[in-house]
């Protein structure tokens, strides 16, 4: 709609209804927002996101803890690809993959932010690289990537609850640690760890083949969408730093008018939403 039109329809509504021109923006802008998120609806998607991630990680440290390859990633490629499958590794897949499948199926009614793109795309590689682990046997090296990913994502969802029920203090301090455990998990172990193993420990055992360019192809995807991430995670760590933080950046906030945000004086949290946004 051209500005001139929109002035004229606010002049419109003014004269049948005798408000003033503010009145009617201020209208306009809380109809608008009724069709957004509330606050309840984003701190009940964060409390369950958070239980989740909580058990996965906890369930993959009971599962991987006595595993030699968790503390030698040599051990990750020793017999492959004739590895047996463990009752504890099927059951980590199992939750990881369905857990994953019903964030693509979900994201239609979840709450949408700015890097809603690259969000699908985190899903969608993740789901493949899950899928295609597991049909070539790359399970051992799967549970690790999944407990790196899930270390990060508890602090995430926990300082996103934090943020919504208006804890600053807790929130900020959250933040600082999920800035931390993303940047060691996601920027350092992932790849220079993870990523390092599949390209030159698997050389070790056998031959590279389609499996092993096009696993690796998705790892690196996902290194990508974290190094995008990180940029997002810095610039907020940044302003919360400089005291110019006022809400998730990747978050569909609602707008109000300089008279309402006064009237309210409402204070937000830094509000990383995986960035505080994830993540994922």
């Amino acid at each position: 709609m051209s500005v001139p039109v929109l002035f004229d329809l606010l002049e419109l509504c003014g004269k049948k209804l005798s408000w003033s021109e503010r009145q009617v923006e201020q209208w306009f802008r809380r109809r608008r927002n009724q069709d957004r998120p509330g606050v309840l609806k984003k701190f009940r998607e964060a409390s369950w996101r958070f239980g989740f991630y909580l058990c996965s990680f906890l369930g993959g440290l009971v599962a991987l803890h006595d595993k030699p390859w968790f503390y030698d990633l040599h051990e990750v490629f020793v017999g492959f690809p004739k590895q047996t499958l463990l009752d504890s590794q099927y059951w980590y897949y199992v939750i990881e993959m369905s857990f994953y499948g019903s964030l693509i199926f979900s994201v239609a009614v979840d709450v949408k932010r700015k890097d809603f793109k690259e969000q699908l795309v985190h899903h969608w590689a993740t789901l493949t690289l899950l899928s295609f682990s597991w049909c070539a046997n790359y399970i051992r090296i799967g549970t690790l990537v999944m407990l790196v990913h899930d270390a990060a994502d508890v602090l995430l969802e926990l300082g996103k609850v934090f943020n919504y029920a208006g804890w600053k203090f807790t929130c900020n301090i959250l933040f600082i640690l999920f800035t931390v455990t993303f940047m060691i998990t996601r920027l350092v172990i992932f790849p220079f760890w993870l990523i390092h193993c599949t390209w030159v420990y698997s050389l070790e055992e056998y031959q590279p083949f389609f499996g092993y360019y096009f696993f690796n192809t998705i790892l690196v995807v996902l290194l990508l969408l974290h190094v995008f991430w990180a940029s997002l995670i810095l610039r907020m760590a940044i302003k919360l730093v400089l005291g110019e933080m006022k809400g998730d950046e990747r978050s569909d906030e609602e707008e109000e008018s300089q008279d309402e945000a006064q009237n309210h004086n409402h204070t937000h949290c830094d509000g990383s939403a995986n960035g505080f946004s994830n993540g994922h």
